[in-house]
């Protein structure tokens, strides 16, 4: 067992390094460098348009929607699953970790993340919609892989696809599933440790991988009919208890936001020299864990999109931007002012253990009941997500007969990540999912102008 651990704690050096270098200097420049493009060249659309965005997306709800097939989801069930994928761990454990690596200043950087990264997710819808395709059972489907092959004629486009296609199955049906279930095992085995329960985090692992094998085998239909119901939910019971939880501490509300402001450019004023925190850790995880919440950039969320039987690309667009407003604006805040405004960033934890000691200052033993729960609602609609995302991939590179295995594997991976280290799980998924952005980004860029063209015949003038 020494061995293992040494092997594991050399490996997450080596991880750690390699994310410090994409994280802290690439994706910072490559992320908010395509979001501020697209932002100034859709004339600041997810200002301009928000109001618009808004009302296509709540304007028609229905909880009890068309049932999805070959011919696509609704767009509400293509939003449900976009942002079962985004508001996940990261929301609750995510946003606590940058926290606590680069200070509550990270957070600054996550808005500013966000903010551009509403600009870029319209792109990645729009673009999804207009190269989705049909597959060869008749089933519409669509992804970066398609709008990389638009974009790059002859072998780069070919050799590109295939990248981001092997790396968004890595980076989210196998590391990002592990985080998933690596975080609710920790989630509830708190909660069992502390009532004096002994059930190891494999067990819950176990049970997890045993109702996600039920859905996958449901395929689309089944998804969307869970994820459409789930997030509403989830979404509400989070929202509710947040919202007291900063109601009851709303004194310490206006220096939680000083916190966040000074901590962006200055945190050694906010956690103390000795933290050894700078401006560069503030960016670093504000970025990387922005990019692990709300997806925006990552070319994860236009699978959902190109299923969606929108009436224009535009409109998907639109809806695509209020999913990482939901993400970060609403969830991921709820999260960050919850434990700023409780005092728990004193209590020495980290990752979800964190967030279960803001509530539990305010909700005593209930409290991390309540964070558990939530977050196996929030990982587990992600876990579906992401597996449906990279179906898609593996199908597009092995084809249909290939995804029973992926399946399996996912399966194994959702245990096997119940049991890991948290560090080396979080370190393997940023790293992955920082990789994926590269080809997505070029991709994005080089068809900007089609997106401009899109945005100017169907948006508002």
């Amino acid at each position: 067992m020494e061995i293992l651990n040494g092997i594991m704690e050399i490996l997450n050096g080596i991880i750690e390094s390699l994310t410090e270098v994409l994280s802290g200097k690439i994706l910072v420049v490559l992320l908010v460098g395509t979001g501020i493009w697209f932002t100034a060249r859709l004339g600041f659309v997810q200002f301009r348009e928000f109001g618009s965005a808004f009302k296509a997306v709540f304007g028609n709800i229905k909880l009890k929607g068309d049932k999805a097939d070959k011919n696509g989801m609704s767009s509400f069930q293509s939003l449900a699953t976009a942002i079962a994928a985004q508001v996940g761990t990261g929301n609750l454990a995510g946003a606590a970790t940058a926290m606590v690596m680069g200070g509550p200043g990270a957070i600054f950087w996550m808005w500013i993340s966000a903010i551009f990264g509403m600009a870029t997710i319209f792109a990645e819808a729009t673009l999804a919609q207009k190269y989705k395709t049909v597959g060869e059972d008749g089933e519409i489907t669509g992804g970066p892989v398609y709008y990389i092959r638009a974009a790059f004629r002859g072998r780069l486009g070919k050799i590109l696809a295939a990248v981001f296609a092997i790396l968004i199955t890595l980076a989210l049906g196998f590391m990002g599933n592990m985080v998933q279930s690596n975080s609710i095992g920790a989630a509830f085995s708190g909660v069992f440790e502390s009532r004096n329960i002994n059930i190891p985090p494999v067990a819950i692992g176990i049970i997890l991988a045993v109702i996600a094998a039920f859905i996958f085998v449901g395929g689309t239909t089944r998804l969307a009919a869970v994820v459409e119901k789930i997030v509403p939910f989830m979404a509400g019971i989070y929202i509710v208890g947040s919202l007291i939880l900063i109601g009851m501490n709303i004194t310490a509300l206006p220096g939680a936001f000083k916190m966040i402001f000074v901590g962006a450019f200055n945190p050694t004023a906010v956690v103390g020299g000795a933290a050894g925190i700078t401006v560069r850790e503030a960016i670093r995880y504000g970025v990387a864990r922005g990019l692990f919440s709300n997806e925006a950039g990552m070319g994860s969320t236009p699978h959902a999109h190109a299923r969606a039987a929108a009436k224009n690309p535009h409109e998907q667009g639109l809806t695509a931007m209020i999913s990482v407003f939901i993400d970060t604006f609403i969830v991921l805040n709820l999260t960050v002012f919850s434990v700023l405004t409780t005092g728990a960033m004193d209590s020495g934890k980290g990752g979800i253990a964190l967030t279960q000691e803001a509530f539990m200052r305010g909700f005593g033993s209930f409290g991390d009941i309540f964070v558990a729960i939530c977050l196996l609602f929030f990982a587990f609609s992600t876990v579906l997500s992401w597996h449906f995302f990279g179906q898609i991939n593996v199908q597009y590179l092995f084809g249909k007969k290939a995804v029973k295995v992926y399946s399996i594997i996912v399966v194994a991976f959702i245990i096997v990540g119940s049991t890991l280290k948290v560090d080396l799980v979080w370190e393997l998924a940023d790293f992955f999912n920082g990789l994926m952005v590269i080809p997505n980004a070029m991709a994005l860029l080089a068809l900007s102008g089609v997106v401009a063209g899109i945005s100017k015949k169907y948006g508002k003038k």
